[in-house]
């Protein structure tokens, strides 16, 4: 039941958060709560204070000298081939200009 509740609070962190899976396990590796994710995410008064996602990778980085970087699995769109593109229609009669109505 409680592991339950707690994955609801960090789904719930990601969506507030707009957060990636890189960002929930730098996260949990700095040992911080979905709480405290959702407790310090700026109000709009608060211009000095940076995007939870930029505070933990500048708090990440600090800490072990490193970023992991996010590498987002192709979807099934890229994966498929591109369509094979129609022919152009090539008129075979020439249409002058002085023919033309406007």
């Amino acid at each position: 039941m409680v592991a339950k509740r707690n994955s609801q609070a960090w789904a719930e962190a990601k969506k507030r958060c707009k957060l990636n899976e890189t960002d929930l396990q730098m996260a949990k590796e700095l040992g911080m709560t979905a709480k405290s994710l959702i407790k310090n995410i700026p109000m709009p008064n608060q211009l000095w204070k940076a995007p939870v996602k930029v505070w933990i990778r500048d708090l990440y980085e600090e800490k072990f000298n490193r970023v992991i970087t996010f590498k987002p699995a192709l979807s099934e769109e890229l994966k498929i081939k591109p369509k094979k593109q129609e022919k152009l229609i090539v008129s075979d009669h020439w249409v002058d200009e002085e023919d033309l109505p406007f």
